[in-house]
């Protein structure tokens, strides 16, 4: 029983297709399969696999395409496999944000390692990104308690690395009046912006809370941005789309 994770293998060259499928097969992966780029996303929208290599040129869609596809939309890490090893292409390949490129030919002895490299690094990438994730909670926490404890002047931070807006302005308590203390709803819950973003990505995939913000985290880490910075940009792309309308 395949117990190690599920990868995605795309290669338009069916023999090397078979051969990966079957070696990371005996390994213990759980091996999805595609000949071409456009088989590739459908297959990976269906299984999320939690890793994919990638040939980078195929007819159609090339590796390229398909690692942006998995990378905006499923925030699923993947490696390149490819003949080619050109300025060009290694710019591109970095750019892309890969785990790692190989460069053929290499035999599946050598393929396997750095397929098991991947997968025993991604939890702590992920516990990293949680820790970082809790750290932030907790300093947006502390000063929404200090703006409630001192409204005059005060400012709200927001869980994104985004400047702090000024929250409404409230004349200042005298000596003798007592300190007042605003309810807990007074936090605009338009600056949850880690929350919101948590909220649209289970809406369009249809994930738990804590999918979604694993989603969120590796997305951050591929793209050594901060959680909550990917949160913001992600909100900003929802908020042009609707202000689109129906085209």
């Amino acid at each position: 029983m395949n117990q190690k994770g599920k990868i995605l293998v795309v290669d338009d060259d069916r023999l090397v297709l078979a051969t990966l499928t079957h070696g990371l097969s005996q390994a213990g992966f759980e091996v999805i399969d595609a000949d071409n780029g456009d088989d590739a996303i459908l297959l990976a929208r269906e299984h999320r696999p939690e890793l994919a290599l990638l040939d980078i040129r195929m007819e159609g869609k090339s590796g390229f395409d398909v690692a942006a596809y998995l990378r905006e939309y499923l925030q699923t890490p993947f490696m390149f496999l490819s003949a080619f090893a050109d300025e060009g292409t290694i710019k591109q390949v970095k750019e892309l944000g890969a785990l790692t490129y190989l460069v053929k030919p290499l035999d599946i002895q050598q393929i396997v390692p750095a397929v098991e490299a991947a997968f025993a690094n991604r939890p702590k990438a992920q516990a990293a990104a949680h820790a970082a994730l809790a750290a932030s909670a907790s300093s947006t926490d502390s000063a929404v308690q200090a703006s409630a404890a001192n409204p005059a002047g005060a400012t709200v931070a927001t869980p994104a690395s985004a400047p702090l807006r000024e929250a409404s302005k409230a004349p200042a308590a005298t000596p003798s009046a007592p300190a007042a203390t605003a309810p807990a709803t007074s936090a605009d819950p338009l600056t949850a912006t880690v929350a919101i973003a948590i909220g649209l990505v289970m809406h369009r995939h249809s994930l738990t809370r804590r999918q979604a913000l694993d989603k969120l985290s590796l997305q951050a880490r591929q793209e050594n941005l901060s959680v909550a910075a990917v949160c913001e940009r992600l909100i900003n792309a929802q908020e042009v789309l609707a202000g689109l309308g129906s085209l």
